[in-house]
């Protein structure tokens, strides 16, 4: 997005002003998104609506002394987001503007709408020679001190033909001129419309898991890259810090965390740990490889609604360098919210819990910009979007949650007697599901783990027949069991407290990789195994129930994240004391 300085295309007085709606007349030229400056500073808002000669804006901050004649003038273009360096590592509001510039809190116009880093310097290498045929996506050259990884600067949509000049190597500014291609500009930082989803060449079928760190979910709910998952989950149960796990040890190559209406000190946390976290790929920052939108509760509302979309686009950028990426926003609700109280301002026919018509629509058109894709240049890439709902009162039937898992592949419900009990990650394994597990697990059986579908199905089981019997031994006690079914009860808590059971805090086990996970899931049901042939032997369960568990519970504490050989000797340990039981 430029600065709202920018030559208006038209000019206009604003008529009336109610919170973030904000109606102005004689905005001649105009056209739906485009961006609008508000008053005398420049407030920057959106047209939403048209009507003859009024048009509707939603604007994007504080309209606080804002007021009828004032005037409103059209900038004849979207809201865009400023693509390039300086991204990485970066924190941004739902414009896009650096917060690290403003400090604590955002004035109108404190900052200016580009990337904030125009003044920077970047190390530009050309990797194109004037007098080449290029075609969108291809390289024109490289950025390598904008981040970890080398930033190439690529042909824009739509721009295809001969390089009639390229920039030599040496430093630039952000917004310099680096290329000209068939007659076009193309500067080291374009601008893309947020609403407006960047194109491929096709999209992909992945059998590409997304390695997330966390047992419940690798196991038992995995997600494929360029897939989609809703994270429902009511106060307490755990579900801002499962993201931020997820954000911290997943396998993608760029993380964008769009922090949408939360509490500030939750994104406070979040900006604090990633800075001082070590990136167990790279060596350096975690933070040089995480992109934060920032729009908390604080903030102006109707940011919040942009955000989202910003994220997206962020995202979609970085996908189109061949890069795997993964957008985590917290929380969708916040978004649907800003959306109802819009449009309880405009006067929009109220649908169900007072949310507009067009909710399922605007939730289905955020997660359909998740995907794995070749783009334009030719590369693979994905991204894979995961969006935490907030349901008022933990209810999973109310309108943002209901409609938000008609549009996702994988649900990951957060219950909240597990978190209650102090089991983390409050995963349900009764009320979640992956419709991408069957694809992941044939893709596990031709290459790195053939015994990966077999062993999700075991441990599943495992759970499900615990959870048949929970009842009864709530209501007549665990002694009233035939002894199969009180094998089948231990069962479902070694697989709970020595599988699915992992601390947040803990230096070991925050993250765990393919291999450990394995090698605990196999331990275990190798021990449920071992009781269950006692049993037909004529072992007595009370017998076995007496032994002491503790190195198949302790294994996941005490094997680091890709320690599979430990978690194998413990569980030696653990069946040579069973092979004791007589």
């Amino acid at each position: 997005m430029g600065t709202l300085t920018d030559a208006p295309h038209g000019t206009g007085r604003v008529l009336r002003v109610t919170g973030p709606l904000v109606e102005a007349e004689h905005l001649d030229g105009t056209a739906m998104h485009d961006l609008v400056a508000l008053g005398e500073a420049g407030l920057p808002g959106e047209i939403v609506a048209i009507r003859d000669t009024i048009v509707t804006v939603q604007a994007y901050e504080y309209t606080g002394g804002l007021a009828p004649g004032m005037p409103a003038r059209s900038l004849g273009r979207p809201l865009s987001a400023p693509l390039g360096p300086g991204l990485l590592g970066g924190v941004f509001d739902g414009l896009l503007r650096p917060l690290s510039t403003a400090g604590a809190w955002l004035e109108p116009r404190a900052v200016g709408g580009r990337l904030g880093e125009q003044r920077a310097a970047w190390t530009f290498t050309p990797r194109v020679a004037a007098g080449d045929h290029v075609s969108p996506g291809d390289v024109l050259g490289e950025v390598r001190d904008a981040g970890p990884m080398p930033l190439p600067v690529l042909v824009p949509p739509g721009c295809t033909g001969a390089v009639e000049r390229i920039a030599g190597p040496g430093r630039r500014r952000a917004d310099a001129v680096v290329a000209t291609v068939a007659g076009s500009a193309v500067r080291m930082t374009t601008h893309w419309p947020v609403r407006t989803p960047r194109p491929v060449r096709e999209r992909l079928d992945t059998g590409r898991a997304l390695h997330t760190g966390q047992r419940a979910i690798d196991l038992l709910f995995p997600v494929a890259l360029g897939s989609t998952v809703a994270v429902p989950g009511g106060f307490g149960t755990g579900k801002t810090v499962l993201l931020q796990q997820i954000a911290k040890w997943c396998d993608a190559d760029v993380i964008v965390y769009v922090g949408c209406g939360e509490r500030g000190n939750e994104m406070a946390d979040v900006i604090e740990e990633f800075g001082a976290l070590t990136d167990p790929r790279t060596g350096g920052r975690l933070a040089d490889r995480t992109v934060i939108v920032a729009n908390t509760s604080n903030m102006p509302m109707m940011a919040r609604e942009a955000s989202i979309h910003t994220g997206v686009t962020v995202a979609e950028y970085f996908r189109d360098m061949g890069l795997d990426v993964v957008v985590i926003a917290d929380s969708t609700s916040r978004w649907a919210e800003a959306l109802r109280e819009f449009a309880s301002r405009t006067g929009a026919l109220p649908a169900e819990e007072g949310y507009p018509a067009g909710l399922a629509s605007a939730i289905a058109a955020f997660y359909e910009r998740a995907g794995a894709v070749t783009t334009l240049g030719g590369r693979t890439g994905s991204v894979t979007i995961i969006g935490a709902v907030s349901p008022p009162g933990g209810d999973m039937a109310e309108p943002v949650t209901a409609h938000t898992q008609r549009f996702v592949r994988c649900l990951w419900t957060l219950d909240r007697d597990l978190a209650y009990a102090r089991h983390y990650p409050a995963v349900s394994w009764a009320e979640s599901f992956s419709r991408d597990a069957e694809a992941l697990g044939a893709h596990h059986a031709v290459t790195d783990d053939p015994e990966w579908p077999a062993r999700r199905a075991r441990v599943a089981g495992l759970l499900a027949e615990a959870d048949r019997l929970a009842d009864l031994v709530d209501l007549l006690g665990i002694t009233a069991l035939p002894d199969l079914e009180r094998v089948s009860v231990l069962a479902g808590r070694l697989v709970r407290e020595g599988l699915l059971q992992q601390s947040a805090l803990s230096e070991r086990d925050a993250s765990s990789g393919p291999a450990k996970t394995a090698a605990l899931a196999e331990a275990v049901l190798a021990v449920v195994a071992r009781c269950r042939e006692l049993v037909d032997a004529g072992v007595p369960a009370a017998r076995i129930e007496e032994v002491d568990f503790s190195p198949v519970l302790r294994a996941r504490e005490e094997a680091g994240p890709q320690d599979a050989a430990t978690v194998d000797a413990l569980r030696e340990t653990m069946l040579a004391r069973l092979g004791e039981v007589s």
